[in-house]
């Protein structure tokens, strides 16, 4: 099974480690599943961890030891990004989905219109809770 996760996933994983996006990234470090990622999502991860909000919470070691597990991880080179979603931010995210062939595309964000749209394709797009109910 491929999935992808979107950063404030990855994120949550970090800040709280008793909350479904941790229990997420654990079943994936046991190799329940295979993630999709991508170069464009790890700078995003790199860029978005230097922001003060979030410098406040996240802890740069585990964010640096999360990017190196990341790379282990099907890492998409080159993205061919042309579906539309209400954040331009997050049309990566829908064509790592596309190109990585994912099942599952796990995030947290209910304003950006990923959540509403339920599927691309094959791959369904699933709150934590969902995917956790569903699959661990």
């Amino acid at each position: 099974m491929r999935v992808v996760l979107d950063t404030n996933i990855l994120f949550s994983a970090l800040i709280s480690p008793h909350g479904a996006p941790d229990l997420i990234y654990r079943a994936w470090r046991a190799a329940r599943f295979e993630i999709v990622t991508s170069q464009t999502q790890l700078e995003e991860i790199r860029r978005a961890s230097r922001y003060p909000k979030l410098q406040a919470v996240l802890q740069p070691v585990k964010v640096g030891a999360m990017i190196n597990n990341l790379q282990r991880a099907l890492v998409l080179e080159n993205l061919n990004i042309k579906d539309e979603t209400d954040d331009p931010d997050d049309a990566f995210l829908l064509a790592m989905a596309l190109q990585g062939n994912a099942d599952y595309l796990v995030t947290g964000d209910r304003r950006a219109g990923l959540l509403q749209r339920g599927h691309i394709e094959r791959t369904r797009i699933v709150t934590p809770a969902v995917f956790c109910a569903e699959m661990l």
